[in-house]
């Protein structure tokens, strides 16, 4: 399968997924960005159009968790996953709308989706 075709078929299931997701100030929008490298976690209020929070393995707390260790693989997805969970319950989110944004849900999306949900944030 040549990439071309797999980066089509992303875009179209993230505008099918993304017609029916909107964020709001009780219930924003959790959005996933993966890289090869690093993972990318924000909240959105699309009622404002602003950025509520946002973290991602680059970040100094994900830093300090991890200590030295791989920043692409599942176990850091599961660890940014467990420290987002408490940054949105310190600024009281409790129910986020998952945007996987195109990805399929599973590895390191899943990974991160379970721990968010084990930290007690609801989708």
């Amino acid at each position: 399968m040549k990439v071309i075709d797999k980066i089509r078929k992303k875009e179209r299931r993230h505008k099918h997924i993304i017609k029916k997701l909107w964020g709001t100030a009780e219930r924003p929008r959790l959005i996933v960005f993966r890289s090869n490298k690093f993972i990318y976690v924000q909240l959105v209020n699309d009622d404002e159009n602003k950025v509520i929070s946002g973290m991602s393995t680059l970040s100094k707390e994900f830093k300090e968790a991890n200590k030295g260790g791989s920043a692409k693989d599942i176990k850091a997805a599961e660890l940014l996953g467990s420290i987002f969970a408490k940054k949105c319950k310190s600024i009281k989110v409790k129910t986020v709308v998952f945007d996987r944004n195109g990805y399929k849900y599973h590895g390191r999306i899943k990974a991160l989706a379970d721990s968010l949900r084990k930290g007690g944030i609801k989708f």
